[in-house]
């Protein structure tokens, strides 16, 4: 027989939402404290990566399905960088977790003076479709790793890919870690549910209904959204391999790549070279026909085809223009001479098509740049230091690659995320485990060496506030002191304080 409490708490769970319940129990099991001691973190890591392992060949379909990828560029823009995340985050635990003591003042030099990183509570994430395995999980790494709980909400526009994070429960601790599938209707009611921290990743639009929601319950949020990268192809530099670079950076995955270059930027005499360096990296990489070649994705639904083919009306063809909206195909495209004003330069692309736009010169360049959205990364071409440092400078950006694209993702130890429009936040190593962790400061003080805060207590006179001055606007860096001298230092100091203001 069940208890009259028992029952009351089956009858409440009864009449609460799929998400309601997630919520509940992942905050009920994050209240055991049991996601607290490293071993459990790192076992769950583990876990996690053994998923990835043991469910290779149903990702590797489901992603052929979803978005027309082949198994082995799965594993190259999916797999290897979430597993690298987890092994840093395995290895490196226990150096993010610990205590980070910070520089003192005088007052504190005897005190004990640090961070101390901990958990937040439960973490909603939400991913996206376009890189629904790494930009779903990597955030989950980090939350893992910081000690939180997490309700990991898969995109259902890449549906065969969320049904497979369905079976994340079975590695991971299934009270702690909760998987909710659904489409718009599921997403607002998680959104009504509070959180202590959410991680989108999505387009703009939706961000703001995100932070919106948030707001609520002033829920903190990490937002990684996208826009219009541009790419300024400097006319001194070697066209061919940064055209080489652009085609490569812009036709993988089918062009729905957040970091992607969304138009290039360059000077009229050259756009003729960098159409013909394209051409012939697209023959290169796709063949003369990419609808046949395996490694040439998909658009991802007909709805995104018909806004992709849309944006190119009015301006003028360059490369490629074929479709198949029964495939959802579009060929690797180029546009030229595209205006300022022209449909395709009014959103993010997020497709195939890319834009040439003529400019006169890098100051051109930056102006056209700066009088738009802040990018979630901004990409140059240039032989010329002068040339990428004055770009660095005087524009913003999320992120800023010189002479490459797409490749800073790859790099654990810097930070991915944008400013402004293009996001908030970032993650990546200890970036995720930061993001996703409440640094807390401490300071530990005794009960003694009373005399030296008698200067802090009434009456504040002129001799009170020299002291306090002396002691509170020096910092001490402890590294650089050897032992003999802090104590030295401490107690010569801590003895003619107490005379001065004991005597009195």
């Amino acid at each position: 027989m069940l208890t009259s409490s028992e029952t009351h708490n089956l009858d409440r769970l009864s009449k609460m939402s799929r998400e309601q319940q997630a919520v509940q129990q992942a905050r009920k099991a994050f209240l055991t404290g049991r996601s607290k001691p490293l071993d459990y973190r790192i076992k769950q890591l583990q876990n996690l990566k053994q998923f990835i392992k043991e469910k290779t060949t149903d990702i590797a379909n489901a992603m052929r399905k979803d978005l027309h990828k082949t198994a082995n560029a799965t594993q190259l823009f999916e797999i290897l960088g979430l597993e690298g995340e987890i092994n840093l985050a395995v290895s490196k635990l226990a150096e993010w977790a610990a205590a980070r003591p910070v520089n003192k003042n005088l007052l504190t030099i005897a005190d004990d003076v640090y961070i101390q990183p901990e958990p937040l509570g439960v973490v909603l994430v939400i991913g996206a479709w376009n890189y629904p395995i790494a930009v779903t999980l990597q955030p989950l790494v980090g939350a893992i790793a910081a000690g939180n709980a997490a309700v990991v909400k898969p995109s259902e526009v890449s549906s065969h890919t969320a049904k497979v994070m369905e079976l994340l429960p079975l590695y991971l601790d299934p009270e702690m870690y909760k998987v909710v599938t659904g489409g718009v209707p599921e997403t607002q009611e998680l959104l009504r549910q509070r959180f202590d921290h959410i991680f989108y990743t999505g387009s703009s639009t939706v961000g703001k209904l995100v932070m919106e929601a948030a707001a609520r319950h002033l829920t903190p949020v990490t937002l990684e959204l996208g826009g219009k990268s541009p790419c300024y192809i400097d006319k001194n530099c070697d066209i061919r391999i940064a055209c080489r670079r652009i085609t490569w950076g812009k036709y993988m995955n089918c062009g729905q790549t957040c970091i992607a270059p969304d138009y290039i930027l360059c000077e009229s005499n050259i756009q003729d070279k960098v159409i013909n360096e394209i051409q012939k990296c697209i023959q290169e990489f796709y063949t003369n026909d990419p609808k046949s070649f395996a490694d040439y994705g998909r658009i991802i639904n007909q709805r995104h085809f018909k806004r992709i083919m849309a944006l190119t009306e009015g301006s003028t063809l360059a490369i490629g223009g074929d479709s198949d909206e029964s495939e959802c195909y579009i060929a690797p495209t180029v546009l030229r001479d595209v205006t300022p004003g022209s449909k395709v330069m009014q959103e993010e692309i997020f497709g195939p098509i890319l834009p040439i736009v003529i400019v006169n010169g890098l100051k051109e360049a930056i102006q056209f740049i700066n009088e738009r959205e802040k990018p979630l990364a901004l990409y140059i071409f240039s032989s010329s230091k002068k040339v990428i440092k004055q770009m660095i400078s005087e524009t913003s950006s999320g992120a800023l690659v010189a002479n490459d694209c797409l490749v800073h993702f790859t790099i654990s130890d810097l930070p991915f995320g944008g400013v402004g429009n293009s996001g908030t936040g970032r993650y990546h190593g200890k970036y995720s485990f930061d993001q996703l962790s409440h640094l807390r400061s401490c300071l530990i003080k005794k009960l003694n060496m009373e005399g030296v805060n008698q200067m802090r207590y009434p009456p504040h006179t002129t001799e009170k506030l020299r002291w306090a001055r002396v002691l509170l606007l020096k910092q001490v860096n402890l590294a650089r002191w050897r032992q003999v001298a802090q104590v030295a230092v401490i107690a010569a100091l801590a003895a003619f304080v107490v005379q001065r203001f004991l005597r009195r």
